[in-house]
């Protein structure tokens, strides 16, 4: 089997670190205040390339949402899918703090995964409010 490259435009448009299962929850801990998203993709995944595509399509609206970017692929990193029970990529995992606030499964189009975002933001407000 041919060594194919990865098209990393994504994660280098949007600043994305990439995350192994050792490196995880210090990366994590690197957004500190951000709301972090992770983007959990897989080598030759069709709807993984659909979807940062999708994405390239449309950066300053993905710049806008504020997040933290952080990616993995899971299926050199098993581990990680194992841990956050992952039945499928693409997933995004969104954090604050280290916790876990909720996921996108699946590209369903920009306004979907802004509407994630803004389901996150809203925990976030209820986390401080009851600090």
């Amino acid at each position: 089997m041919a060594n194919i490259p990865v098209d990393a435009t994504a994660f280098a448009a949007f600043d994305m670190q990439e995350l192994s299962a050792e490196t995880f929850d210090a990366g994590l801990e690197s957004a500190a205040d951000e709301l972090a998203v992770v983007f959990f993709w897989g080598f030759e995944c069709f709807n993984c390339e659909i979807a940062k595509k999708a994405m390239l399509a449309k950066p300053d609206e993905i710049r806008a949402l504020g997040l933290k970017w952080f990616h993995s692929n899971v299926y050199e990193h098993r581990d990680l899918g194992r841990r956050f029970m992952l039945h499928g990529v693409p997933t995004w995992f969104f954090f604050f703090r280290g916790k876990r606030l909720g996921r996108a499964t699946g590209w369903h189009g920009l306004g979907q995964f802004e509407a994630a975002v803004a389901a996150a933001r809203e925990k976030i407000r209820a986390l401080e409010a009851k600090a």
